[in-house]
């Protein structure tokens, strides 16, 4: 699979983009050491990482996994702080890039370069541009781990037919249909737009489609008054056109993700379409009656745009999640996550129930797991957008430094509030550049 920066190297990564919609805990039985884990919550991804879990400790009696879940935004509050505070769990969770640098920098996270070359057959088994995101100068700090999800556009086939029309192919389709569908009383594009980081994947495409990997590239190495890219200014620009025609369902900003809102719009057929990531398919085949079931359900990469010089095979996402070692833990905690990590996290059990949720796993030799699969048709999409990408680039506030991708977030939330427009996006946003 191909992804990576411009010029070769790997910009793979783990977006912001992850599930989160319930809240709870959970911890294992047994004697012996503990290590602690912390984990992202809402089924029915939640589901398989208990039951990883519970597997390894059922086998490992002596050395197990306590687990805890939290919801998307509460986890990556809550994991700062208390790696912040030198109290970080065992097993950190997360989607590498900028803020996996940062725990490096700040000493917070094991070096895993040796026990990579140590166990080659583990590393093996993973996609090796999976390992992107886990790398930092050279050295690697996390193990790729669960599902490669790049950001899908879904729409209902329901909406469509009651339009008469056909997905888009173009961006000038999109700003087409806008009007059709709000002339029907069907919001074109659902967004949980209060959860922020869900606006950011059209900017990422925008960004892509128009000017190439190259116009983000330039912000993630650090060039001055990057964001002033005339590029960047005229994908804003398009942006605010296309909120500014209602091409969202009223109310956005009040929407969260984590509590999957935004998909629930898509399936009760309120929206005709929603930009969202691969783990959705998951939920409303979970959550939404038969909409899946049914062949309700369409997707597609994100299309290109007019004059644009980006191609329209490349996308953005998570070619994977990531789990890095605690500096802090001890001894006997750290070989407990690095025995889970090379059993089993990524044994064939977790790959087939990964499978079953609609999700494509990082573990190589998985797609023996889709012959049987009612999702085998998406499975298959995954793996072709994955396949087909000369780049697969990583969420821009996962690329930044937390610093910089907490004023990104807050720029974004103001330029879809028509708060502020471009050009002033674009100065907020070069003054953060490097920090």
């Amino acid at each position: 699979m191909s992804m990576g920066l411009p010029l070769g190297a790997a910009l793979a990564a783990c977006g912001t983009s992850g599930p989160g919609s319930t809240g709870g805990g959970g911890a294992s039985g047994g004697g012996g050491a503990k290590a602690s884990y912390w984990f992202l919550s809402t089924e029915p991804q939640e589901g398989v990482r208990r039951r990883t879990a519970e597997r390894f400790n059922q086998a490992n009696p002596n050395g197990q996994l306590e687990f805890t879940t939290f919801q998307n935004d509460a986890f990556k509050t809550k994991i700062k702080t208390a790696i912040g505070a030198g109290e970080a769990p065992t097993i950190i969770w997360g989607w590498g890039g900028g803020g996996l640098r940062s725990y490096v920098q700040a000493g917070q996270v094991e070096d895993l370069t040796s026990w990579f070359d140590e166990n080659a057959a583990v590393k093996d088994k993973l996609f090796p541009s999976s390992f992107g995101a886990a790398t930092v100068d050279g050295k690697v700090y996390a193990m790729p781990c669960e599902t490669m999800q790049p950001i899908v556009l879904y729409y209902d086939k329901r909406a469509f037919e009651k339009i008469g029309a056909e997905p888009p192919q173009s961006w000038g389709d999109i700003m087409d249909l806008v009007p059709k569908f709000n002339a029907k009383g069907i919001a074109p594009f659902s967004l949980g737009g209060q959860s922020r980081w869900t606006n950011m994947m059209w900017l990422e495409f925008l960004f892509d489609r128009m000017g190439g990997p190259e116009v983000f590239q330039a912000v993630f190495d650090a060039e001055k008054d990057a964001w002033n890219n005339p590029v960047a200014i005229d994908a804003l620009t398009k942006m605010q056109d296309l909120i500014k025609a209602d091409g969202f369902i009223k109310g956005f900003s009040s929407i969260t993700a984590d509590s999957n809102a935004d998909q629930a719009l898509l399936y009760t057929g309120k929206a005709a379409m929603m930009l969202h990531g691969g783990w959705t398919y998951g939920s409303m085949k979970q959550d939404g009656g038969d909409f899946v079931s049914g062949g309700n359900l369409g997707y597609m990469n994100f299309p290109p745009i007019d004059g644009g010089k980006g191609d329209p095979g490349n996308t953005v996402g998570n070619p994977g999640q990531y789990m890095s070692i605690s500096s802090k833990a001890t001894a006997e905690q750290k070989e407990i996550a690095k025995k889970f990590f090379s059993t089993e996290l990524i044994s064939d059990k977790s790959a087939e129930e990964w499978v079953s949720t609609g999700a494509v796993p990082v573990i190589k030799g998985s797609e023996k797991f889709f012959t049987n699969s009612e999702d085998a048709d998406f499975l298959n999409f995954v793996v072709g957008i994955a396949n087909n990408a000369k780049v697969f680039q990583q969420s821009w506030d996962q690329a930044l430094s937390p610093t910089a991708a907490e004023v990104l977030l807050d720029n974004i939330a103001k330029l879809f509030q028509l708060s502020i427009g471009p050009q002033e996006f674009a100065t907020n946003m070069n003054a953060v550049i490097g920090k």
